[in-house]
This record gives C-alpha cells, sequence and structure tokens, in this order.
C-alpha cells in the first residue's frame, strides 16, 4: 500500500502546473495524480477517479477563468468535504485569509513561497488537516482584533463543555484522535464524537475551524502554535 500524498494541481498558468509537478517530482512521499488549468475540468476530472485515484489534497490557485478559486472550493467543499485544500496564489491579504477560513481551506500559500515551506504546508495539511505560516499568524491576529469579523466567524452562542475544550486544545497541538484518547483516557471513537459535537456547535467544516475558533476565544493561544 502506497503512503505518498497524491496531489492534484489546478492552476490555469502551463508554467506554474509544470514548475510544481517538477518540484514535487523529487519529492519521494509526494506524487502529483492530476492537473487541470480550469475549475469545471477539474471537477469534471474528479468525478471519474477511483477511491484510489482520488487527491488527498488539492492545489488550488485563485486568480482562473471562466471559475476562480473561491468559487471552485466552494464546489469542492460541498461535493468532496474531506478532500483538504491548500491555496496558492500572488495575493496575500488578510481578507483572503479570512475568506480561506470560512470556506475551510487547509493552508494558504504565496506563489513565491520557498521550497521548504511548501514541502512542510504539504506535509502538515496531509498529517493535520492545517498549516499556518509565522504571516498566517500575523494575519489571524489582525482579523480577530477586528470585532466584527470575529463574529462572522462562528455564528454560535452554544458553549463548549470543559472535556470539549481540552479535546480542542490537543487538535490545535496536532494530535491524532488516538494520541488525544491517550492523553485523555477515551477511546478514540469518544474523541472522533466530540470533534464532531465541536464542529456543529461552532459551525467550523474542518480542522482549520476548530484551530481558528479556540485562537478568537482564547481556548489555545496564538504565541504556541
Amino acid at each position: 500500500m502506497s503512503s505518498q500524498i497524491k496531489i492534484a494541481l489546478i492552476d490555469d498558468e502551463q508554467l506554474i502546473l509544470e514548475g510544481v509537478k517538477m518540484l514535487l517530482s523529487n519529492e519521494k512521499n509526494i506524487s502529483v495524480c492530476l492537473t487541470a488549468d480550469n475549475g469545471p475540468d477539474f471537477i469534471e476530472y474528479l468525478g471519474k477517479l477511483s477511491e484510489q485515484e482520488f487527491p488527498d489534497i488539492a492545489l488550488v490557485d485563485v486568480q482562473m477563468k471562466p471559475m476562480n478559486g473561491f468559487e471552485l472550493v466552494e464546489i469542492l467543499k460541498e461535493k468532496y468535504p474531506d478532500l483538504k485544500i491548500i491555496i496558492l496564489s500572488s495575493h496575500y491579504k488578510t481578507s483572503i485569509l479570512g475568506y480561506m477560513v470560512k470556506l475551510g481551506v487547509s493552508a494558504f500559500l504565496p506563489k513565491n513561497s520557498d521550497k521548504k515551506t511548501f514541502i512542510d504546508a504539504i506535509t502538515m495539511v496531509d498529517k493535520n488537516g492545517v498549516f499556518f505560516t509565522a504571516e498566517d499568524h500575523q494575519m489571524l491576529f489582525t482579523y480577530m482584533n477586528s470585532s466584527a469579523k470575529k463574529n462572522s466567524l462562528f455564528e454560535t452562542d452554544d458553549e463548549l463543555s470543559e472535556r470539549e475544550k481540552d479535546v480542542v486544545k490537543l487538535i490545535c497541538q496536532e494530535f491524532t484522535n488516538n494520541e488525544i484518547g491517550e492523553k485523555l483516557f477515551i477511546s478514540p471513537r469518544t474523541v472522533e464524537s466530540h470533534r464532531q459535537r465541536i464542529l456543529e456547535k461552532i459551525g467550523a467544516k474542518n480542522t482549520v475551524g476548530i484551530v481558528i475558533y479556540a485562537i478568537v476565544n482564547n481556548i489555545y493561544s496564538l504565541e504556541k502554535i
């Protein structure tokens, strides 16, 4: 059974597609299983893949036509909620990061990122579902200081229990369900039940949302990430 991380690339610039594919070809634990230069084609291609062929992570460009990256992500999150998504963009702004969080994207990388950051992002997203750079941390700090945006991220008044907060803290520290279960002396299945209940309570879509919720509500310190 292959342990490679299967990657899909979606970018309307052929040079970017070829360049990223070449860069990743040197990584033994990463393989590019699908490329597309527009959103509609990518959605069509995905629908034809078997479970074994399906990508673990999609690297999605923002500025594309006829469907931009954010429109594509909305469709992908609806049709394939378990597909992890990394946004690639030349436009790195706080407003985009905030919108990314609401969409449930796992990471946001500028196209001028260095190779190590790029590979680290793929590896960490595959393992833990989320990756934030130092720049992301600062942007999140700025974003959370706006009360209007803070309130718009999570539209629930349902409080988390102390046990759920314990689970959230461990999720933020990138522990797996098994590891969380060992630390809290509960089964991995119970951890998963807590995780799903937390997602329902806070209105988040995935681990990214849990991390942001924890930061915004002072459950987990930004400086510790």
